[in-house]
Order: structure tokens, then sequence, then C-alpha cells
């Protein structure tokens, strides 16, 4: 899920302040009446609680507990867990962009090819499978949960203030390239001069990064942030963007842009599938019909999507591996899609699915989901992760920060990327 999926995550806090002596617990802990206590760690609602209850109900000799938390504090506890050998959960969702820094210690994930998982390989979306397998034949790390094909959801209620168009057709025929998304920005804080044509800069930056080939590494693993000329264009077209004020100015995924969101502060935002479920429920029912979902500028592209991994330390790796393969299974896929998450499956056999294919969302206007998300996710194609893309990506989003806060203009933040990214990744 992406969700850099970040994939960039709305996180239940209410569940993950229950779940904190669960964290230092450790995993496999067993239940006094004699069922085995399996944990499953995620870094956002990925829908899981309705799984759980139907698998606890026909395996009543499993009890599950689950732990959320934020983004990178998910990814960043479990490099200690794995470092220490201890504390990691059961079965552990990995987001895409972090991938490649755990393949580098892929001997502390188990095997789940060991436990039937290269049956499954002609379900999946071929290159989605190829990135929780590593490229290998035999080693699964993961099993894929979902992709992030993107849109643009927006405010019809703003772009109608505006004077902008309101059909989802007409409004993606405003944006063929960035350029032009940034220039109706222009159009539309000229009509509407309290509100932000767009949330976040890093929000921006990585959608437009996640439309190319390669960004911050290249095929043969080695940095070109500093050459590739696309990170560059990108950069400073979201920097140029938010020091002209089209930007909300707020951090992705804190408690600041959940209300934001609900505030109606911007007009549009980057909308993976996964953004919509965190849309809907940072705005609340009372915005419900008010946001609507168009195509995204450049041409598709994918933003987020993630793996369940089953960490070695775990004291019941088979029951682990099996509460996996059923979360992920084309089922459990299919009813995350349909259900208040909306995240994309990625398992083709799904995406044909006609019922998949025509979903509607009633909370985005009845936008047709099923034929804007899946109906072009076969030809998505996923952007290279460096061993290190985690270390160098994140100082470009800090340097973005800079400019919202007023604290550099965008030739300076660029130059402060460069160089902390430098840093990083030596």
């Amino acid at each position: 899920m992406g969700r850099t999926r970040a994939r960039r995550t709305l996180v239940a806090l209410s569940a993950a302040t229950a779940l904190v002596s669960l964290a230092a617990c450790g995993s496999g802990s067993d239940t006094a009446d004699g069922k085995t206590t399996l944990t499953v760690a995620t870094f956002s609602d990925f829908g899981y609680k309705p799984l759980i209850e139907e698998y606890e109900r026909t395996h009543p000799d499993i009890e599950i507990k689950e732990r959320i938390s934020q983004f990178d504090q998910h990814h960043n506890q479990l490099s200690t867990q794995i470092a220490s050998g201890s504390g990691a959960a059961d079965v552990v969702a990995i987001e895409e962009g972090y991938l490649p820094k755990f393949r580098a210690v892929k001997d502390k994930f188990t095997n789940l090819g060991d436990y039937g998982a290269l049956k499954r390989k002609d379900e999946y979306l071929g290159w989605k499978w190829e990135q929780g397998t590593l490229g290998t034949s035999d080693f699964v790390m993961g099993y894929g949960t979902d992709v992030g094909s993107l849109a643009i959801c927006y405010r019809k209620d703003l772009f109608e203030k505006a004077g902008l168009p309101t059909d989802r057709t007409e409004v993606g025929k405003l944006w063929p390239t960035w350029e032009d998304y940034f220039a109706t920005g222009e159009k539309f804080q000229s009509k509407v001069k309290d509100k932000a044509w767009f949330d976040s800069s890093g929000n921006i930056f990585t959608a437009m990064m996640n439309q190319t080939e390669f960004g911050f590494f290249d095929a043969q693993d080695q940095y070109v942030g500093d050459k590739n000329p696309k990170v560059r264009e990108f950069f400073m077209a979201s920097a140029e963007a938010t020091a002209d004020k089209q930007s909300a100015n707020l951090q992705p995924f804190s408690q600041q842009w959940n209300a934001g969101i609900k505030q109606g502060r911007m007009a549009t935002m980057t909308c993976p599938a996964w953004m919509t479920g965190q849309i809907a429920t940072a705005a609340g029912e009372a915005e419900a019909g008010k946001w609507d979902i168009a195509a995204v500028p450049g041409g598709g592209g994918n933003w987020g999507g993630s793996f369940l991994t089953v960490p070695k330390q775990s004291k019941h790796v088979k029951e682990a591996a099996e509460l996996a393969d059923f979360l992920t299974s084309a089922a459990s896929q299919k009813k995350i899609f349909t259900g208040p998450v909306g995240a994309l499956p990625s398992l083709s056999t799904v995406l044909d699915d006609p019922e998949v294919k025509g979903t509607k969302s009633e909370y985005f206007n009845n936008a047709p989901t099923g034929e804007i998300f899946a109906s072009s996710a076969k030809s998505l194609k996923p952007n290279y992760r460096g061993t290190k893309d985690q270390q160098a990506r994140i100082p470009f989003g800090n340097a973005l920060q800079l400019v919202e806060q007023g604290k550099a203009d965008p030739e300076e933040a660029w130059k402060k990327a460069l160089d902390e990214a430098a840093k990083n990744i030596r």
C-alpha cells in the first residue's frame, strides 16, 4: 500500500496506542488458553480487520494482533528489530521503496517459496512478482499486497468556485503535462485566493519521480540523482510552484495533513489508488461527494504498493506464512479494493474480475475507480529503486520542506538536497 507509498500514511492512533505493549513483547507469544498468537505489523490501515476476524473464525486456534504505526517509524523499527534479532512481528509489511534496503538482509526473512508461494506466481502482475522475489527464481521475500496506479483527486466544489470544469473527463484535459497542471493552479488561485492548489510539494515531487523508469539510481545501482536531468526538472518544478504559494505546505501523512484534507485546504492531490481511502478517512462523511478523480498529468505511473514478509525470528513461521498468504489472496485483495481502503490489487486475476472493473466510489462522486485504476494497472511499469533509494530520496523531500517553510529558495534547496543525499549514500 502505498502508499512512499508511500508511498504517506494515515495512522489509526488509538490502535497504535493500544498496541504499544505488543511492540515491546516481540512476536509469537501464546495465550493462556493455548492459542497461537500472531502479530501483523503495518504502517497504515491496510483494511485487514474484517479479514483477520474471518481468519480467526476459520482458525480457532489462532489469535491475531495488529500493530499500526507511522510509515518511516515502522520501517526504522523493523531495521532495528532485524539487526537485534528480536521484536519483529510475525507478518510485517514492507513498502516497495524500502524493499531494496531489506533485500540486503534477505537471509533474515523467511523464503515463502518454502511454504507454497511459488504456486502463486501466475496470479501476479509480472513486475510485481519480480519485486517480491528480488529477481530470483525460487526465493520469495514477500507476497505483493497492492499497486498504486496514479490519478489526481480534486475538489469539485472548489473547481466550480474557480470557474474550472468539474466533469472528470474535462478536468483531465486541463493538464496533459505537469507544466499544464501548475498553470491550471495559477488560474485556480487567481480566483480562489484562500485555498492552495495542492497539499504538499513532496507528494507532487514523488508522483513525478514515480513516472520515470530510473530516478535516483541507474540499472547498475549507481547513484545518478545529481546527473539525471529528470530529478532536477521535477524538483525545481515542485519547488517553484511551492515558492509561488501553490502548496498548502502540509507534511504528508501528518496530523496537520489529515486536518488540511478535512478542512478542504487544497483543491487537488496526487492520488494513487490507496490514497482514496486515506482521503475519505481524513475528510470524513461530511465531505462525501465533494471529491472526484481525474487523469494524472504525464500519462500514468505507479506510486506505492507493499509486500507482506515473515521475519525468520518469528516463533511461528509456518502459521505466519499461511496468514500472509491468506491476507494477499485473490478473495482478500478483492475485498480490500471494493471496501473502504480501496487499495488496488496486485493480482492480474483480480484486476480482470468484472466486479473489480465495475467498481465505483460513492464517496468520490461515484467515480469509476475500477475503470480509472484497475483497467490501467496491467500497463504500469515500476521505476527502479536502488539499494540506498530511501537514503537518497529523503533529503530531496526535506529540501522541499525548506521551501515550504520559507527557509530556502528553490535553487538553495536543490543544492542542499544534493549535499545531503551525497552524505547519506556514502
